[in-house]
């Protein structure tokens, strides 16, 4: 995906997984309610003051990975809710999957990256508890790292598509696609023999 270089993408980018991931929390949220969801490492005691889209663009801004890094991260973070059901992302949790994701992703991806302690900066967390949340995520994705290039391609047609459809719709059309999206957003089982039939789960 080329067109991640581009100057004006990345911010388009940024903004659209911020949505989604407010979407996904916001969900589950009301979903705590009616189901049990796990407390973990990543769950705060309170919601973070700061918005999901703020905080990713603070990322972006100071952690100087390469673009591919979100994309990779927005993987990662589909693996985890596959692999996590009863940690579903929600408004607690969000934020330091973010900044774990984002890591883990550019420690995998780039030949240069920042170490644990800069990341916890940047999250505003400890460096002890950036270390538990590394490990914690690694283990939560069953250290599944490897992203093919046809998933990677995958993931990023699928952003694309998702970024034209919601610019294209009425603000009304809009709100009562992206209702159904929280329910069943497109989940990509690359590694498994029965990919076509589970292409569609409940994730990110």
């Amino acid at each position: 995906m080329a067109e991640l270089e581009s100057p004006a993408v990345m911010p388009k980018l940024i903004a659209f997984l911020s949505s989604l991931l407010q979407r996904v929390a916001e969900s589950n949220d009301i979903n705590r309610r009616f189901q049990t969801q796990k407390i973990s490492v990543f769950h705060g005691l309170t919601r973070p003051t700061i918005s999901i889209q703020s905080y990713l663009e603070r990322i972006f801004k100071y952690a100087n990975c390469s673009p591919s890094c979100f994309v990779v991260a927005y993987v990662y973070l589909d693996r985890f809710a596959q692999r996590q059901p009863s940690l579903p992302i929600n408004s607690f949790n969000v934020h330091r999957l973010l900044v774990t994701s984002v890591m883990v992703a550019a420690k995998f991806m780039d030949d240069m990256y920042y170490n644990n302690a800069y990341y916890a900066k940047v999250g505003g967390i400890s460096t002890t508890e950036m270390n538990y949340l590394e490990l914690d995520f690694l283990f939560g994705i069953g250290f599944h790292l490897n992203v093919t290039p046809n998933t990677f391609q995958t993931y990023c047609s699928h952003l694309q598509r998702e970024m034209m459809f919601q610019t294209s719709l009425s603000s009304v059309e809009s709100s009562l696609n992206l209702g159904r999206s929280l329910k069943v957003h497109l989940c990509f089982n690359e590694d498994e023999p029965s990919h076509h039939h589970h292409q569609q789960q409940l994730a990110v």
